[in-house]
């Protein structure tokens, strides 16, 4: 049983901020003054397992690295948008290359940027350390921080729902 209140099956594509939602909102810098970000092995696992069985996932992100496009590349996530100082047209025009509805579409963000891409689609996620404007018009609060699981707790409950968590050997493996 889902704990969020949303009809599952109809999510085809899944949206990802990066900074404070697939890494912690706090990250180190390196000595370059690049910040260095962690992520979650359980995201990752879920990540892989939902792009395998057909989802559409992307992120989007104001970030610039190439540690992200390869991250995210690795799990087979092709659509991975950098730099992204207004987020909206990015989702609006990668939701009409996959031929999504907004009600086909959940987005999970933390802060302002991602505010109106959120509005604009049928689930907008947020960490449970999300800025109070983004839990205002969340339709779901993750009860785990950005970094911490939040992709894990979203796809695990989409997977299920779909009957793809643990159903058949390609669940087991990477």
């Amino acid at each position: 049983m889902s704990k969020i209140n949303y009809d599952l099956n109809k999510i085809r594509g899944i949206v990802f901020d990066v900074d404070g939602v697939l890494s912690p909102s706090t990250i180190s810098l390196g000595d370059d003054g690049m910040p260095i970000r962690m992520v979650n092995i359980k995201d990752g696992y879920a990540l892989q397992l939902a792009v395998k069985k057909g989802y559409d996932i992307a992120i989007i992100t104001g970030a610039d690295t190439s540690a992200i496009v390869k991250r995210y590349n690795a799990l087979g996530i092709k659509d991975v948008y950098l730099k992204a100082s207004m987020k909206l047209p990015l989702l609006e025009a990668w939701m009409s290359d996959h031929g999504l509805a907004a009600d086909q579409v959940a987005y999970v963000g933390d802060d302002i940027p991602d505010y109106e891409a959120m509005r604009h689609v049928g689930l907008a996620v947020a960490p449970a350390d999300a800025a109070v404007d983004i839990k205002d018009i969340a339709g779901y609060i993750s009860p785990v921080n950005g970094g911490y699981g939040v992709a894990r707790d979203l796809l695990e409950q989409i997977l299920k729902a779909g009957g793809h968590w643990m159903s058949h050997s390609e669940a087991f493996g990477w």
